[in-house]
């Protein structure tokens, strides 16, 4: 019995690993993502601080990714940028990746 508690524990230790690595390498790719977007759009200062905020608290309002890439997109759309939502999606991949990588070494951005 004492074996099936320690793996059960294990998996739940595990399990809870992995949803924090998750919530801060998606919140990590919202930040650059905002980043990256508020460039194209011309942004400075903080102004790119407060787009950021507003695109990961856009992450907040659907489950999944698809309320930050329509956040996104639409902005830049407004804004005159033309970008697909494949384009966008791209880099929100591309983002994430980076994040996990940087989570995973140690690396602060």
């Amino acid at each position: 019995m004492t074996t099936f508690n320690e793996r059960e524990k294990g998996f739940e230790n595990k399990f809870a690993h992995d949803q924090d690595l998750k919530f801060r390498s998606e919140s990590r790719r919202n930040k650059m993502l905002g980043e990256w977007a508020a460039g194209l759009m011309g942004m400075s200062g903080p102004a790119v601080e407060d787009y950021v905020k507003a695109v990961r608290k856009a992450d907040l309002a659907v489950k999944g990714d698809g309320d930050v890439l329509h956040k996104v997109l639409k902005d830049l759309g407004e804004k005159g940028i033309k970008m697909t939502e494949a384009e966008v999606a791209t880099k929100m991949h591309e983002f994430l990746a980076e994040a996990v990588n940087q989570i995973e070494s140690g690396t602060k951005s």
